[in-house]
């Protein structure tokens, strides 16, 4: 009985690998299955070449365009103002800003003039008997010789004789000492040299004030000036009297200025060039910071895509005949965002957003791309 049953289970197992074996020989080997090509789609758009204006940003702080810096040559005490010397304040040209105690050195030039007359008065005798022709103009001076007031010029001496005899007096020197005290005597009346306003108050009336010692600062607040640092390679482009759109920093108020001025130095640290932009408007004040646009000259047969369509070897991807392709191109002014290019033929379709992984040779799908449109239109579809 046990060798019936090991027959049988040794017979069931024969056939069943015949079978097997016949099922695996006879069987149709599976294909493999054709591997599906993948088409990108990628937003294309159509290079249309025209004028631009080159736009370079810059930024600065607004400076008064006329600034005086007061300061002090003699000492005393400030006694007066023609208004409140306070930040603010308004005077008109020719105001006095500050008055200056001077009644002390006011004498010491009252006593070089009393002593000037004097010299002039003594030689007269002298002069009259010697140089009968040129003493009717000394006695003429000296009619017209007034304490209060500034010291006349002197007669014109017209001869070398004259010049010797009044010389020989010492008439000149002391001439010129007093001019010399009567010029430093002015200065303990400071005066508005324009129309203005003072922005800076450093002293009040009754503080002692010595010799270089600074007092304020004085503006003329009707023009301002924006001194903007622009990168040297980009200096090429700006003129004097372009226009300026301005604007402040938090983009609610827009202004217009005009470049006044180009610095024909270049940083050496920055390799920047200073621009100079005369603002005239009500709103502005000193201090301000603005944000500039300014427009320099105009490229001509060029057009404007995003950095980001560039590579590092300055290569633009194109797309012709659903492929694509990589073309030279020669940029001619980088902006932060955007690039000018020149040379490159009217109509060439080329990619108006980066693909990753893009590669020349590689099959697409092209969509026109638009902002005025909820879809795009399909254009040169691969089926």
């Amino acid at each position: 009985m046990r060798k019936i049953i090991l027959y049988s289970l040794g017979v069931i197992i024969l056939v069943l690998a015949v079978f097997v074996a016949y099922l695996l020989v006879t069987a149709e080997e599976e294909k493999r299955p054709v591997a599906r090509r993948e088409v990108k789609t990628v937003f294309v758009d159509t290079v249309v070449n025209r004028t631009i204006p080159i736009v370079i940003p810059a930024n600065g702080n607004l400076a008064a365009k006329e600034r005086v810096e007061i300061y002090s040559e003699v000492q005393g005490i400030f006694r007066s103002s023609s208004h409140p010397f306070k930040p603010g304040q308004a005077f008109r040209k020719g105001e006095v800003l500050l008055r200056i105690d001077a009644d002390e050195y006011a004498a010491s030039v009252q006593s070089a003039k009393s002593n000037l007359y004097n010299l002039i008065t003594a030689a007269m005798p002298d002069l009259r008997l010697d140089y009968p022709e040129d003493y009717p103009k000394w006695q003429a001076y000296l009619s017209a010789f007034d304490m209060e007031k500034s010291t006349p010029d002197l007669p014109e001496i017209t001869s070398e004789k004259e010049r010797y005899f009044i010389s020989g007096r010492n008439i000149l020197t002391t001439y010129y000492n007093v001019k010399n005290l009567e010029r430093r005597l002015s200065k303990y009346i400071l005066r508005a040299p324009f129309n203005g306003v003072l922005t800076e108050a450093l002293v009040t009336e009754g503080s002692l004030i010595r010799p270089g010692q600074k007092l304020g600062a004085f503006i003329n607040p009707e023009v301002y000036e924006l001194q903007v640092a622009v990168n040297k390679s980009y200096s090429d482009f700006l003129k004097v009297g372009e226009e300026v759109a301005l604007e402040n920093l938090e983009g609610t108020q827009q202004f217009r200025g005009k470049v006044a001025r180009i610095n024909a130095a270049v940083n050496q640290e920055s390799q920047t060039v200073s621009v100079f932009i005369d603002v005239k408007d009500e709103r502005v004040k000193e201090g301000m910071y603005l944000e500039a646009q300014i427009e320099g000259r105009s490229e001509e047969n060029a057009f404007e895509i995003s950095r980001k369509l560039l590579n590092d070897q300055k290569e633009l991807f194109v797309v012709k005949d659903s492929i694509l392709d990589v073309l030279e191109v020669t940029p001619v002014y980088f902006s932060d965002k955007t690039a000018i290019l020149k040379g490159v033929e009217e109509g060439t379709v080329i990619l108006s957003r980066p693909v990753p992984g893009a590669y020349a040779g590689m099959v697409v799908r092209a969509y026109r791309d638009t902002t005025n449109l909820a879809s795009a239109q399909e254009i040169n579809p691969i089926q």
